[in-house]
């Protein structure tokens, strides 16, 4: 109790996190909503409250996804049938980012090339978006628009 105590004086006077940190403690994600004396309240993505002990936060390694800025990496891969050329792909891939709602201009979007296969190649489109509440949602978009842009230009999907 005590350890939990003075952990508690550690985040306030620290503030390695503060509330409205979106923060990962071992496989639990989510929004800090209350930094007690003993103890953390996190609000996980699916809704549940987690209690953490200070001390665990202390002592563990935690991930504060929000603690320099609220931009976000977003992955889209990207699977096009072998004939395709990849730099045109890429290029494909590349306009269609930058012209997705919810994208960053800085850091510019990203396309390359991952393996080559017999019958496919495997890109992956790498993009930031400062919207980070709703990356799911940006990425889900971004993954459509590059799926109407690839039939656009008549680019198979493997």
């Amino acid at each position: 109790m005590i350890n939990n105590f003075v952990s508690g004086l550690i985040l306030l006077f620290e503030r390695p996190i503060k509330v409205g940190d979106v923060i990962q403690i071992d496989t639990d994600v989510g929004e800090v909503r209350r930094i007690g004396i003993r103890a953390c309240i996190i609000r996980t993505t699916d809704g549940s409250d987690v209690i953490v002990p200070n001390g665990s936060i202390i002592a563990n390694k935690v991930t504060n996804w929000t603690l320099s800025d609220r931009h976000r990496a977003i992955e889209v891969p990207v699977t096009v049938a072998r004939g395709a050329a990849p730099q045109r792909v890429v290029e494909v891939l590349k306009r269609v980012a930058a012209n997705q709602p919810g994208i960053t201009k800085e850091p510019a979007p990203r396309a390359y090339v991952v393996s080559f296969g017999s019958a496919a190649v495997s890109l992956n489109l790498r993009v930031w978006t400062d919207q980070y509440e709703d990356w799911i949602e940006v990425r889900s978009n971004l993954a459509v628009a590059v799926d109407e842009a690839l039939n656009r230009e008549n680019i198979a999907v493997a």
